[in-house]
């Protein structure tokens, strides 16, 4: 068995939904020597997600960024915790919701994505910074 770790910094993004394939990719050069593995993507921030979805309509990203803007709004009396401003408790309840991490099957060399999947990095703050990933591969 074969095992690569990398880790990546994303430059700042500003709020909403971003493809983060490429870049993921990008870090991933000994990916083709994986056949048959898992690739795991670990984002290590508590205010920004990731998921796996739609990779060809920049609509269908607008659109999460809208529904999750209504069910979680800001400024809701009801947080304690807006240390840093409005969005800080709601970009916290947004990434708990999507989640910090990502599995995908590697399958010939390649992420086993679907034909219309992208993995989406969620920004939640409007001023987030630069995002740390680790990126994980293992298999024969």
């Amino acid at each position: 068995m074969k095992m690569f770790q990398q880790n990546l910094v994303l430059e700042e993004k500003k709020r909403g939904f971003h493809l983060i394939t490429g870049e993921i990719l990008n870090a991933l050069p000994q990916l083709h020597e994986i056949k048959t593995g898992i690739c795991q993507v670990f984002l290590q921030h508590t205010s920004a997600s990731l998921s796996i979805n739609e990779n060809a309509a920049p609509a269908v990203r607008k659109d999460f960024e809208m529904f999750f803007n209504k069910t979680v709004p800001e400024n809701d009396p009801d947080y304690r915790h807006d240390d840093e401003g409005p969005d800080d408790m709601p970009a916290h309840l947004k990434a708990a919701l999507l989640g910090n991490s990502v599995m995908i099957p590697i399958h010939h060399g390649k992420l086993g994505l679907g034909t219309w999947q992208g993995i989406y990095l969620g920004e939640h703050r409007n001023y987030g910074g630069k995002r740390k990933l680790i990126i994980t591969v293992w298999g024969e």
